[in-house]
């Protein structure tokens, strides 16, 4: 459900129908340059990407070759 325009009680309590019944709720609205945004989105997933740092190898090798990072191959 999204609303906006409405008063703060019509939000409140479209937004407790909302979370009982688990639906997803949004409200805002803009004043001139200033304005507001409420989300309840209840119980959600989400994934947060994380970035494997490469690990440099510690073999004897010298060179060009041996200073770039390497990753395992399954990776």
């Amino acid at each position: 459900v999204c609303l906006t325009c409405c008063s703060r009680e019509s939000m409140v309590r479209i937004n407790q129908i909302c979370h009982k019944n688990g639906i997803k709720f949004f409200t805002g609205d803009v004043f001139g340059y200033h304005g507001y945004m409420f989300a309840d989105l209840g119980e959600h997933e989400f994934v947060e990407e994380k970035p494997k740092v490469a690990k440099v190898s510690t073999g004897v090798e010298d060179g060009p070759e041996a200073k770039r990072a390497r990753l395992e191959p399954a990776e």
